[in-house]
Parts: C-alpha cells; structure tokens; sequence
C-alpha cells in the first residue's frame, strides 16, 4: 500500500477576508465615483457670481471672539 504523505492545504471554495476587503473597499470607490458623477454640474453653473462685498467681514461677533481668543 503506497500512501500520499504530502499535506495538501485545504481548498477554500469561499473568499478570503483580504479579498472581501479588497472588494469592499473598490464598491465603495465605486459608488463614491458613481454619486460624484451622477450630481456634477458644469463649473459656470455650480459657482454663483460673486459681489465684492462677499467674504470675509469683521463684525462685532468676530471682534468678540478675538478679544476672548487674545488675537
């Protein structure tokens, strides 16, 4: 009787937990991708024009904070 001692490593019909993540991780890029794409407008569109008074502007609230931060 001729026996095989080679140790065979169990074949895995399931995917491994690097794998499931590899796949999770490249669904979810590809979703993200998918959902920037599907709500993008054009530049001139998106962007509104602006006045010259919009920005930054110290009120009173700001100067507050600044008084209590010691800027």
């Amino acid at each position: 009787m001729k026996t095989d001692n080679k140790i065979k490593s169990p074949r895995r019909e399931t995917a491994s937990r690097r794998e499931f993540f590899k796949m999770t991780g490249l669904g979810a890029a590809i979703v993200g991708a998918a959902a920037a794409g599907a709500g993008a407008q054009p530049a001139s569109a998106a962007s509104p024009a602006r006045d010259k008074d919009a920005g930054y502007r110290e009120t009173a609230h700001v100067k507050r904070y600044y008084e209590l931060a010691k800027y």
